[in-house]
C-alpha cells in the first residue's frame, strides 16, 4: 500500500499542520502523466477513482439487537448493505441518491434501521426484512449523529450546523428542533437527557428533557512523560451499558513542537505529537483520565461489548482493529503522570476498516476498499480468524485518498489533523515559527496559493519538498502521485450550510461586508473570498488572507486561534480587531452582530 507518511524515522504528524495545513496548490487540469523518474517509494502502480471518494467519517455500521444482522452504510458508493451474519451472506443492496453520503445507522424498537445522510440532508428508514426504503425525511443540511429513544419511540438527530432535531421513529414530521452549538457529532440517550458530542473540540453537551443545555463538559488535558496534551477530534461517541458514554478521540501536544531536520517528535507515545484514546464520561458527568493508545492511527470508530468490559477501536490509518480491556484504559485521577497502554490485541484487517460493532463474542468490521464485512471470531487457541463477506460495490480505490488517510508505519496520517478535510481545532506552537492554527483543506482550497499562514510555500511541490521530505523525513513522491494527491484534496467539498436563524440580520450584514466604508470585500473577494495576499492586519506580521468559505465552521479564528468566536475577532484589538483589519470601529454592537450573522452563512 502506497502511503503519504512513509518515512525513514518515526514521523510525527505535522504534515497535517504544515504540509497540508493551509492546503495545496492548484493542479487542475489533472494531467496524470507517468513519473519521470519514479518516486523512491512508488513502483509505478497508482489508482485513480473515476470520481474521488469522500473522506473517511467512520461509524457507519449497526448490528441488530438480535446480533444476527448487520446494516452498513457505504458513503463511497451511496449504498446501504444488509448482511445476514449467521448465514454470512449479503441479503440486500439498497441504492440511495447520488451524493447522499450515508453515515450513522441506528435500529429502532420495531426493527427498522435509520440512516443519516450526511450530504443528503435527510434520514432514510430501511425495512431490513424486505431490503427496501420505507421513508425519507428531511432533517437538516448536514445530519451527523442519530440515536433512538426507546421510552418515547423517537429519533434524535445531531447536525453539523448545530441543529438537534427530534422526530418520531415511525412516519411523521419533526416534533422539535433546537439550535445548539456548531459541529455536533453524535447523540446518545442517557435516561431523560441527551448527551451530544462536538466533533473537533471533543466536548460533550448535556441537554435536558426541556431542551436546555445544562453543561458543556470538556475532556481533561493529559500529562504524558512531562508534556501536556489537549483533547481533540471526537471521532465517535457511544452509549455505555451501565450509563454514560465512551468517546474515542485524539489528543494533541500543547508544548512547543521543535522543527528539526527529518521529523517532529514529542517524546510521548511513539514520539508522536498526537495520540489516540477512549475516554469514558459517566452518568454523573465525570470523565475518566484515559491512558493513551500507541499507534492507534486515525481512530474513526469504537464499539463496546455488551458487558462493558472490552473496547474495539478502528485504526483506519493502519488497517487494524485494537481490542483492549476497558479497565486497562482507566486509572485514578491522582495516578500522576499519564501512561501508554498497549492494547491486548491488534487484529490486522484485510482492506480499509471504517466501522466496528460487537455481535455477541464476535467483532464485526466494515471495510470501504474493498467493500466488505468481516466477522472476527476467536479460535480455541485464542487467535482471531476472519470470515469475509465481500460486497458487490465497485472499486473506489484512489491513491490520493490513501495518501491522506493511511500510514502503516507511524502514528499519524494527514487526516489526523485534518479529519474529513476539516481541522483538529488545535493551535500548534512551532519553535521557532510560533503559534499556528490548523486550517481547513476542503472547499476548493487549492486555488488559494501560496500556502501556510506565512505564505511561504508557493505550491504543493514546495510543500512536499521542504516540509514532507526535509522536515518530516518522508520519502520522495513523484510528480504523478503528487498530482493525484492534489486532485483528491481539490475534490473535497465545503461543509453544507444551515439555514440562518435571522435572515434580516444576514441581509444587513451582507450590506456591511460589501460597504467600502467597512472594507471587508477588498481582501475577501472572488470565489474563495480571498486575494491570496499576505497582509499585516494589526497582528505584528503579514499573514495570508484566509478564505472565508465556511468560516463559521472553523472556530477558533486567526493564525494563532486568538478569537474563540467570530465576534471576538472584531472586539479584541490584540486579535486583529482594529481598523487595519477592515474598518469596523465605528460599527455598533448590533451591526457587528449582523456582520457575524452574514459571515456564518458563507
Amino acid at each position: 500500500m502506497h502511503r503519504l507518511l512513509a518515512s525513514r524515522r518515526s514521523v510525527s504528524p505535522i504534515l497535517a499542520i504544515l504540509a497540508i495545513a493551509s492546503s495545496f496548490a492548484a493542479c487542475a487540469p489533472w494531467d496524470l502523466g507517468e513519473d519521470d523518474p519514479p518516486a523512491i517509494d512508488d513502483p509505478g502502480s497508482v489508482a485513480v477513482a473515476a470520481e474521488p471518494p469522500p473522506a473517511i467519517s467512520g461509524g457507519t455500521l449497526a448490528v441488530s439487537k438480535s446480533g444476527l444482522r448487520a446494516v452498513a452504510a457505504d458513503p463511497d458508493r451511496d449504498r446501504v448493505w444488509i448482511v445476514d451474519l449467521a448465514a454470512q451472506k449479503l441479503t440486500a443492496e439498497i441504492a440511495l441518491q447520488k451524493g447522499d453520503e450515508p453515515g450513522r445507522v441506528v435500529e429502532d424498537g420495531a426493527g427498522r434501521f435509520h440512516v443519516a445522510l450526511r450530504r443528503g440532508g435527510a434520514i432514510v428508514t430501511v425495512d431490513a426484512d424486505s431490503g427496501t426504503i420505507v421513508d425519507r425525511r428531511a432533517v437538516c443540511p448536514a445530519p451527523r449523529g442519530i440515536a433512538y429513544d426507546e421510552q418515547t419511540d423517537q429519533l434524535h438527530v445531531a447536525c453539523l450546523g448545530g441543529e438537534l432535531v427530534t422526530l418520531p421513529a415511525g412516519p411523521g414530521a419533526a416534533t422539535r428542533s433546537l439550535r445548539l452549538e456548531r459541529d455536533l457529532r453524535d447523540v446518545v440517550v442517557d435516561g431523560d437527557r441527551l448527551l451530544v458530542s462536538k466533533f473537533r473540540a471533543a466536548e460533550l453537551l448535556t441537554v435536558e428533557a426541556d431542551g436546555s443545555v445544562v453543561e458543556n463538559k470538556k475532556l481533561p488535558k493529559f500529562n504524558l512523560f512531562g508534556q501536556e496534551f489537549a483533547p481533540t477530534v471526537a471521532w465517535r461517541t457511544i452509549k455505555l451499558p451501565a450509563g454514560g458514554v465512551a468517546i474515542v478521540h485524539q489528543r494533541a501536544l500543547i508544548a512547543p513542537v521543535e522543527i528539526v531536520e527529518g521529523g517532529y517528535s514529542s517524546g510521548g507515545c511513539d514520539g508522536s505529537v498526537v495520540h489516540s484514546t477512549v475516554s469514558e464520561v459517566g452518568s454523573d458527568g465525570q470523565p475518566n483520565l484515559a491512558a493513551a493508545l500507541p499507534s492507534a492511527t486515525l481512530p474513526v470508530d469504537v464499539a463496546v461489548s455488551d458487558d462493558g468490559a472490552s473496547y474495539a477501536v478502528v485504526a483506519a490509518g493502519k488497517s487494524e482493529i485494537l481490542i483492549t480491556n476497558a479497565v486497562n484504559m482507566n486509572f485514578p485521577a491522582d495516578f500522576g503522570e499519564g501512561t501508554c497502554v498497549e492494547p491486548q490485541q491488534r487484529v490486522p484487517v484485510d482492506g480499509e476498516p471504517t466501522a466496528v460493532a460487537f455481535a455477541g463474542d464476535s467483532v464485526v468490521v466494515q471495510t470501504r476498499e474493498p467493500a466488505g464485512i468481516q466477522i472476527l471470531g476467536v479460535t480455541a487457541a485464542g487467535n482471531h480468524v476472519a470470515k469475509k463477506i465481500t460486497l458487490p460495490g465497485e472499486s473506489r480505490r484512489d491513491t490520493g485518498h490513501e495518501m491522506f488517510h493511511r500510514n502503516a508505519a507511524g502514528p499519524m496520517a494527514c487526516a489526523s489533523c485534518h479529519p474529513e478535510g476539516a481541522d483538529d481545532n488545535h493551535t500548534w506552537n512551532f519553535n521557532p515559527i510560533g503559534p499556528r492554527r490548523t486550517q481547513f483543506v476542503s472547499g476548493g482550497i487549492l486555488n488559494t496559493a501560496p500556502f501556510h499562514w506565512d505564505g511561504d510555500m508557493s505550491g504543493i511541490e514546495a510543500i512536499m519538498d521542504e516540509v514532507f521530505e526535509r522536515r518530516m523525513g518522508g520519502m520522495h513522491q513523484g510528480p504523478r502521485r503528487v498530482k493525484i494527491f492534489a486532485r483528491w484534496i481539490d475534490s473535497l467539498p465545503a461543509p453544507p450550510v444551515s439555514e440562518a436563524p435571522d435572515t434580516e440580520a444576514v441581509a444587513r450584514g451582507d450590506a456591511l461586508f460589501h460597504d467600502k466604508a467597512v472594507d471587508c470585500a477588498s481582501c475577501h473577494t472572488g470565489a474563495q473570498l480571498t486575494t491570496n495576499e499576505s497582509l499585516d492586519v494589526g497582528t505584528g506580521k503579514a499573514f495570508q488572507v484566509p478564505s472565508l468559505v465556511r468560516i463559521g465552521a472553523r472556530a477558533p479564528f486567526m493564525h494563532d486561534g486568538c478569537a474563540p468566536t467570530l465576534k471576538d475577532r472584531f472586539t479584541n484589538p490584540a486579535c486583529g480587531g482594529g481598523d487595519r483589519h477592515g474598518k469596523t470601529s465605528h460599527l455598533s454592537e448590533s451591526q457587528i452582530d449582523d456582520l457575524v450573522a452574514y459571515l456564518e452563512t458563507l
